[in-house]
């Protein structure tokens, strides 16, 4: 146990206001989410760091630092052939999930979705993707890995984090963790200012890495978004419009329940069944199995679900 003296230091930084924070050194993050992690620190002062740090802002080496640290926590499950997609842990509130339909598309594919979830996390309150996959079926090259498992030191951070009631750093951080070593990651973002982050964080970390400024910070589309490729030191940015697929989506003005969001994938209709397949469709591209969106929206359309 990390005594309260020792520990000031590191609170000092990111808790003693805008004169006096500072940017933690990568080392310096390592020893802190160490600690965190195996519950080191009491729980008054990791809820006042992870405050803090969120309020100070963070660096880029302070999020590798984190991330470094949560590899060696990470119990990984090598998959070939495999996506890894960056869910937020905070849910989705106004469009349901459409992963599952998009799955049955990319069945004869060879292509496996690596998905991991875990209880709510602040600040949205929506619909997380673990309570879709505890609650659905799911298809062959659907693998999802819940956080109690494969990172139960995270896990255990739930009931602080849901205490705190505010979004932290972690929010940032945990939705690609590399469990399956896969190649490519698709990884979903709301603000432009995250796409710049993500691929300063994450790049290096896949051989293909897939912003998508998708749904809710997630990476499925329902509407006209931007997708950056990371590939080779290169980036490449693509724009996606539903509505040149003929496709006409509209978005509950009122939050979704988990039960509506279900029922939708149980019974769905004509037009999320096509969003489904242009989803597909964008991901044989962004898997290089198809030289176009367009080509893999029509080839799966000769496909039954």
């Amino acid at each position: 146990m990390m005594t309260t003296e020792e520990f000031l230091p590191y609170l000092k930084c990111v808790g003693t206001g805008p004169k006096r924070n500072r940017d933690l050194a990568k080392e310096e993050m390592k020893i802190v989410i160490r600690a965190l992690l195996e519950k080191k620190v009491c729980a008054e002062q990791a809820g006042a760091f992870l405050l803090g740090w969120r309020v100070k802002g963070e660096s880029i080496d302070e999020f590798s630092g984190a991330i470094e640290v949560f590899d060696e926590f990470v119990k990984q499950e090598p998959l070939k052939n495999s996506i890894e997609f960056g869910y937020p842990y905070d849910g989705k509130v106004k469009n349901p999930y459409i992963f599952p339909l998009t799955a049955k598309y990319l069945q004869k594919f060879n292509l496996h979705l690596s998905l991991h979830g875990d209880l709510l996390q602040p600040a949205k309150g929506g619909t997380t993707l673990k309570e879709v996959c505890d609650n659905t079926s799911l298809t062959g090259n659907v693998h999802f890995y819940d956080r109690a498992t494969y990172f139960p030191e995270l896990h255990k951070f739930s009931e602080i984090r849901r205490k705190l009631g505010l979004r932290s750093s972690f929010n940032t951080i945990e939705k690609l963790l590399n469990i399956t070593q896969s190649d490519t990651a698709i990884i979903g973002a709301f603000h432009k200012p995250f796409v710049e982050k993500y691929i300063a964080l994450f790049k290096d970390r896949y051989q293909k890495l897939i912003i998508i400024k998708g749904n809710e910070g997630t990476p499925e589309i329902f509407s006209k978004c931007a997708i950056t490729i990371v590939e080779n030191n290169e980036v490449t940015e693509i724009k996606v419009d539903p509505k040149d697929f003929g496709i006409h989506y509209k978005k509950s003005t009122v939050p979704i329940s988990l039960e509506t969001s279900l029922e939708l994938l149980q019974n769905p209709s004509e037009t999320f069944l096509k969003l489904a397949q242009l989803n597909a469709g964008v991901i044989l591209f962004l898997a290089g199995k198809v030289k176009s969106i367009e080509e893999g929206y029509r080839h799966l359309s000769w496909h039954i679900l």
